[in-house]
């Protein structure tokens, strides 16, 4: 089986994150795989374990995203593709853009992906790639069976949970509780620098900077204010309930 797998590069998730000009500040902090790609990629392991074949690492970002694809190359994947658009200008379609110009090229089963990065949260990117690429998707799965050409995935619906079957390929999208993933070992780490890990630019993907021009653009980032101290209120209950609804009202401006 032939399977790939999408990552992204993000934020620690613990890390504290502090604004330099309008824009996110990265120094001292340190970055990670998004975690739900994290998911994707143990799925990807788990499936090949069960029914031979490789797993592929596709990302897209500035050069430093290696580590992402080593981390994952080091947990058991094949090789790795790093495509680096040369501009942090760069929006969902963007990167779904380029994604599925570089898995094109490429024999695949099947495409996983974590259902959302934490840093934006969009929850855009893995959509978008099934969509370029005529392929049926399933979204937020926490179970998933994929072998004779077709796919069971349970995913998590608003209220439940849906059990779907798609003929593959198809692109699957990664949910907390799908699976744990592991820790990459010494030895996988040591193998991982021998993996082949192939650095491309947009020309070695067949597109150009006018095609994949973001069409969202970020103009500020602002912190949420902070949070005020909670406030008690002394005396009777009688007393304090007037005095409660009376703060609510005035004050919070709910009631």
């Amino acid at each position: 089986m032939k399977i790939v797998a999408l990552v992204k590069q993000t934020f620690d998730s613990e890390a504290k994150i502090a604004l330099e000009g309008g824009k996110i500040g990265r120094q001292g902090i340190s970055l990670i795989m998004n975690p739900y790609d994290e998911y994707a990629v143990e799925e990807a392991l788990k499936l090949k374990e069960k029914n031979g074949g490789e797993v592929t690492v596709v990302t897209v970002g500035p050069d430093e995203a290696t580590e992402a694809v080593r981390q994952a190359l080091a947990m058991g994947a094949d090789q790795g593709i790093l495509v680096n658009p040369g501009t942090e200008d760069i929006d969902e379609s963007t990167v779904a853009t380029i994604l599925a110009k570089a898995v094109s090229s490429l024999e695949y089963d099947i495409i996983l992906g974590g259902f959302r990065a934490i840093d934006d949260g969009s929850a855009q990117v893995a959509g978008r790639v099934a969509e370029i690429l005529n392929l049926p998707v399933v979204n937020m799965v926490t179970k998933l069976e994929a072998d004779g050409g077709k796919a069971v995935a349970t995913a998590d619906i608003e209220g439940g949970s849906a059990v779907m079957e798609v003929p593959l390929p198809a692109v699957i999208t990664a949910q907390k509780g799908l699976n744990e993933p592991r820790y990459p070992s010494m030895k996988g780490i040591m193998q991982a620098k021998k993996k082949p890990l192939k650095k491309m630019g947009l020309g070695d993907v067949s597109l150009d900077a006018s095609q994949v021009a973001a069409k969202v653009k970020v103009l500020n980032y602002s912190l949420p204010p902070a949070r005020a101290a909670g406030k008690v209120i002394p005396g009777e209950p009688a007393e304090a309930a007037a005095a409660l609804a009376k703060a609510l009202r005035e004050e919070a401006k709910i009631i």
